[in-house]
């Protein structure tokens, strides 16, 4: 039996400072810099976090997802979203399923929570398989490229006539 059988995945504990640095420790162990992580604490800075989870394996913090807000502007007004950025799962935990748990848990949280629109620049050969689609975000206007930029309804139609530019948050630098 694997560790990861034992993955809990649950709500970051805002304020508890050991837990944020193993939060940083992971984004950078994961992405081989300090960029992620410190994406991570910007967007905690700025207040646009929607919600910030951490996968454990024996109560060991092994992987973290954060979703913020984010918007898209259209010629009637702006369009709510939410960003999944970053994503990431210690080295020696990954392609064991945690990260897709990960994904799961924060979209059924998201949904539970009334948002309708997630966006997500990433793999375009691993997102799809959690809904994502760079078909949906066609009519999005982004820096990033198409194939790798990709959106997803939480609710259906949620993305229906929506045409417009996506603003991330300031602490994406985008």
């Amino acid at each position: 039996m694997w560790p990861e059988d034992n993955v809990m995945v649950r709500a970051e504990k805002t304020g508890d400072a050991d837990e944020r640095s193993a939060i940083r420790s992971i984004n950078e162990a994961a992405f081989g810099s300090q960029e992620e992580a410190d994406l991570v604490d910007r967007l905690s800075t700025d207040g646009v976090v929607i919600v910030s989870l951490v996968a454990e394996v024996l109560e060991e913090i092994v992987g973290h997802i954060l979703f913020s807000r984010m918007s898209i502007e259209t010629a009637g007004g702006s369009v709510s979203a939410a960003a999944l950025a970053p994503m990431a799962v210690l080295p020696e935990h990954q392609r064991r399923g945690i990260g897709g748990r990960l994904i799961r848990h924060g979209l059924n949280w998201l949904r539970g929570h009334g948002e309708q629109i997630v966006i997500v620049v990433g793999h375009p050969n691993y997102y799809p398989r959690f809904g994502f689609s760079s078909e949906k975000a066609r009519s999005l206007e982004s820096p990033f490229n198409q194939a790798a930029f990709m959106a997803m309804e939480l609710s259906p139609g949620a993305l229906d006539g929506v045409r417009g530019t996506v603003r991330y948050p300031a602490a994406f630098g985008i």
